[in-house]
């Protein structure tokens, strides 16, 4: 089996590293191409892919190509790519918002899957959401599966409405997290700590909240209760956040992600 990775940006190349790390593919069967000559110049120092400039010279080589660009790149790549397609290869695209029937339709093949992975890929701690087109066969989807799996973690979802969804929850759900560390980080900063404590009190704190919720049953909520005692200083903050509405900010931050994702897939 041979992949193509199209695409060497900060998801394109997650996945490419995370792949040629694991065990799905022995060596000179990863390929990745980028049209950056500054980008195709680094890659090729690394000695686990080969390196292509022009996807004219490697995509009909491609048992599965992983599209990882941009949407507003997708009728220049477009372009490129539909006579070099071969019928039978399955393409797996990580562009937010770009459907699988306008994928089938550029191309003129069959086989996609339409997957949203985050940030977290990076440092195989992603989370991707994915789902195929009916020709997609199941035995196709576990090897689709266990690519994505090398970055993280995935889940198969039902449609393509999931994974506007999912764009909304997972996709773009590290920016929050960042969003709310940057204001506590500013918070302790105000509050006198130095730059490295307040890193450290930040980030610690998030790291441990988040192992104590995977490890247990209870809900966020629950937690909250457990660390929230009447007339306490974080009823004192949870209560400051529930008077400014700041959960209900935050849904309405998820759903524009999700209605974004929608509007993309139509404007593809």
């Amino acid at each position: 089996m041979k992949v193509l990775v199209i695409g060497a940006g900060n998801m394109g190349l997650a996945y490419a590293e995370a792949i040629a790390q694991s065990q799905h593919l022995k060596k000179g069967d990863l390929m990745i191409s980028d049209n950056a000559p500054e980008k195709t110049q680094e890659l090729r120092k690394k000695s686990h892919f080969d390196v292509y400039d022009d996807i004219a010279d490697c995509a009909d080589k491609a048992d599965i190509v992983f599209i990882a660009v941009k949407p507003y790149h997708i009728d220049e790549l477009f372009d490129k790519l539909k006579t070099h397609m071969v019928e039978d290869q399955i393409v797996i695209s990580i562009m937010a918002g770009v459907t699988i029937a306008t994928i089938q339709e550029a191309l003129g093949i069959h086989k996609v899957v339409r997957a949203m992975p985050n940030l977290p890929a990076q440092v195989g701690k992603g989370m991707t959401s994915f789902t195929a087109s009916d020709e997609v066969s199941r035995l196709e989807l576990s090897t689709v599966e266990g690519l994505l799996d090398t970055t993280g973690r995935s889940v198969r979802l039902d449609n393509e409405n999931d994974i506007d969804a999912s764009t909304g929850i997972s996709g773009s759900g590290p920016a929050y997290v960042f969003y709310f560390m940057q204001s506590m980080l500013e918070a302790a900063l105000d509050m006198g700590f130095s730059d490295y404590d307040s890193k450290v009190l930040v980030s610690t704190t998030f790291e441990g909240a988040v192992e104590l919720f995977k490890r247990n049953k209870l809900t966020p909520e629950k937690w909250m209760d457990k660390v929230a005692s009447k007339g306490g200083t974080t009823r004192a903050a949870l209560d400051s956040m529930e008077d400014n509405n700041v959960k209900d900010l935050i849904k309405e931050a998820a759903y524009a992600a999700f209605n974004r994702a929608v509007e993309l897939g139509k404007e593809s």
